[in-house]
């Protein structure tokens, strides 16, 4: 309770003393309202951009690792199994080979394709299997062309097999090579597979994922499989992120220094203003700790100010702008940055206010 009283009143001390120099608040404020603005309206401007560059990267597959193989292959579903065992694989769905479906109610109707799929990880896909019955989901586009208004009815494969239609099946970005289908959940063993699809946890480890999977495929024949990886776009990835995360790291740092200098000699002109104030407390029997504390603590409660203010300010901007922004961690990140960068500043004065002889400041004039 003692030390939580002493904060109190330390705290009471700051604000009594941020109140009586009202102009040297107000610029302090303002440069660290200042210094969170322009690096958000700058580099943050740039972050935001850089993450919808990646984003729109990321949509067309960066991680994705396709594998077609031939009729003759000899790739099995059972490769699902094997490929459980490496490390770095998000998600791994293999393909049939495709046939023919067509609406239970209009025989003569539009053909798709259609594919048997297996995997533990099809709710990626919107697929959910509940039920024991039978059932099979179609793209958004395959239901068009069957004329399935609503996702309901059946379809009928070239075999005279009919399945009905649970929902919408949602494609990915990473199979819309295979759109428009209707998928068919399978989990027989060794079924034979044309397509495997493998996704990795990273852009980064695409190009390993994908040498352990070609070393796991156990196929008859090799020369009948294709192996199609992302990492062209995995390598773009990296270097669109390093070359704007570089830029405007000068810019930010010139800002917090400039930005710290200013609040350094601002809070010396108030030590120096006020060195009477402040040989007045040493002469009361303050310490020199509580000097400091004094000044460090007013520093912090302006530059949080300061802070919350600037961002505001740069977050209407970018929105009035509509231009993306940088996010809420690079957001908190430069204010937390502009707050220490502003207490940091303000130890230097500290220490000069603290070590004045309070006899000699009593009696200048």
């Amino acid at each position: 309770m003692t030390g939580i009283r002493r904060l109190l009143a330390l705290g009471r001390e700051a604000l009594a003393s941020t109140i009586s120099s009202p102009i040297s608040a107000v610029v302090t404020l303002v440069v660290v309202a200042a210094m969170c603005a322009i690096v958000l309206l700058t580099t943050g401007r740039t972050v935001g951009a850089e993450q919808a560059v990646i984003d729109s990267i990321d949509s067309a597959g960066t991680r994705a690792i396709v594998v077609r193989a031939q009729g003759g292959a000899g790739l099995t579903s059972d490769v699902l199994t094997r490929l459980a065992t490496i490390d770095g694989i998000e998600s791994a769905v293999a393909f049939g080979q495709a046939y023919d479906v067509t609406n239970s109610s209009i025989p003569d109707g539009n053909r798709v394709a259609a594919r048997k799929v297996y995997g533990g990880d099809l709710e990626t896909l919107g697929m959910t299997i509940a039920s024991p019955v039978p059932s099979a989901w179609a793209s958004g586009d395959a239901l068009s062309r069957l004329g399935m208004r609503g996702g309901i009815g059946s379809v009928t494969t070239s075999l005279g097999e009919d399945y009905a239609v649970a929902g919408e099946l949602r494609v990915p970005s990473w199979l819309v090579f295979l759109a428009p289908v209707v998928l068919i959940p399978d989990t027989e063993p060794e079924q034979p597979v044309t397509v495997l699809v493998v996704i990795a946890e990273r852009p980064d480890l695409v190009a390993p994922v994908a040498s352990a999977v070609q070393a796991v495929l156990a196929v008859d024949d090799p020369s009948q499989v294709t192996v199609t990886t992302s990492e062209e776009l995995a390598q773009l990835r990296a270097l669109v992120q390093g070359q704007l995360g570089s830029f405007g790291r000068g810019l930010v740092i010139l800002v917090f220094a400039v930005s710290g200098i200013l609040v350094a000699a601002i809070l010396t002109g108030l030590v120096i203003q006020r060195r009477k104030d402040f040989g007045r407390r040493r002469a009361l029997g303050a310490t020199r700790a509580l000097v400091v504390g004094i000044l460090l603590v007013q520093s912090l409660l302006l530059a949080s100010m300061g802070a919350l203010v600037g961002v505001a300010v740069a977050l209407v901007v970018l929105l009035a702008g509509d231009d993306p922004l940088p996010g809420a961690a690079f957001t908190a990140a430069v204010a937390f940055l502009a707050v220490m960068v502003s207490v940091v500043a303000a130890v230097v004065p500290a220490l000069i206010a603290a070590r004045r002889d309070p006899l000699k400041e009593l009696r200048v004039p």
